[in-house]
């Protein structure tokens, strides 16, 4: 079993890594902009495919690389794993469709709260130790659903009809507009910017270049947050305004048990 995810700031990385673990799979986990995940898909038959949930949608980078593999999807299985800081009513549902119609044969699904990385806006902030209770108990959920798994029950979240009604009414039919392409984010502050290039070097579009040493944002964003979260001066702003957390999951790494 392998598994392809797209993570901003790590929240998916940790739950599909943990997935695999728990599961005891061999082989690896592959970000989707990496070149190594498409061979991964084209040669395993079990995949477990990984994303966060965006106004209960797919992030438009997750689409592109579903429908650009089509011809890859026919005749996996598929394991899918939405992440979402507050609500996702068919999260895993939306790619299930998608997957569904490519031949793909869904498995199971399953949504995971992980902590808010949305640093630019104040909806969702909690302390540093909540966001840890946040992920211990998103590790439980995740070895529970193992078990489950390896069990031949794999839990349908996010797959029936009540989901796909919740996600829809929910927030999907209200802000479509912000998933179907990529935006001009992110917003870059000059002023505090020094061109040290992070944001160059993490961003999963390339949507940013370092030139004449100050970052210039393209419009191409995905929203994922890394640039905002890494940046050491805190010069990146993405839907809101000011930066008032950066958040990295690994800063709040747990280990199994």
């Amino acid at each position: 079993m392998t598994g392809i995810y797209f993570s901003g700031t790590g929240n998916t990385k940790f739950c599909v890594e943990r997935f695999l673990e728990k599961t005891g799979a061999d082989n690896k986990a592959y970000p989707i902009e990496n070149k190594a995940a498409v061979s991964a898909l084209s040669e395993d038959s079990d995949i477990v495919l990984a994303y966060p949930v965006y106004y209960s949608n797919i992030p438009k980078i997750v689409r592109d690389f579903i429908n650009d593999n089509s011809a890859l999807w026919n005749g996996k299985n598929v394991f899918i794993i939405a992440t979402m800081g507050l609500f996702s009513g068919d999260g895993a549902g939306v790619s299930a469709r998608i997957l569904k119609k490519l031949g793909a044969n869904i498995t199971g699904g399953l949504h995971i709260k992980m902590p808010d990385c949305i640093g630019d806006v104040k909806l969702l902030k909690v302390p540093p130790e909540e966001n840890r209770k946040i992920i211990a108990a998103a590790a439980d959920k995740i070895d529970s659903a193992a078990k489950a798994y390896l069990n031949g029950k794999p839990p349908q979240v996010g797959l029936n009809v009540f989901y796909r009604i919740a996600g829809l009414f929910g927030q999907r039919l209200w802000f479509y507009n912000k998933t179907k392409s990529y935006t001009q984010n992110p917003k870059i502050n000059v002023e505090k910017c020094v061109g040290c290039g992070a944001c160059e070097r993490l961003c999963p579009m390339g949507n940013i270049k370092v030139s004449d040493g100050k970052a210039i944002s393209g419009d191409r964003c995905t929203m994922c947050y890394r640039c905002f979260s890494e940046c050491p001066k805190k010069a990146i702003t993405i839907v809101g305004k000011q930066v008032i957390v950066q958040y990295r999951q690994k800063d709040y790494e747990i280990h199994s048990a």
